[in-house]
């Protein structure tokens, strides 16, 4: 391979992987647990539900968060 090639696909490669992070920071950087007051939980749709507990549980997993 000639230099050029391996600096193009180097260039390429840098950009891959600048991709996969945002300007303002990655998941664990922007969001906080979701947490609601029993009153909020009980007036809480179960798609709602759902979502918050998904939300919590990705934060857990990638961020540590605990319960």
């Amino acid at each position: 391979m000639g230099k050029g090639l391996i600096l193009a696909l180097l260039v390429l490669v840098a950009f891959v992987v600048a991709g996969c992070t945002s300007a303002l920071g990655g998941f664990c950087a922007v969001s906080s647990p979701l947490r609601l007051s029993a009153k909020a939980v009980d007036a809480l749709s179960g798609q709602e539900a759902r979502a918050l507990l998904s939300h919590n549980r990705k934060g857990q997993k990638l961020c540590g968060w605990r319960p």
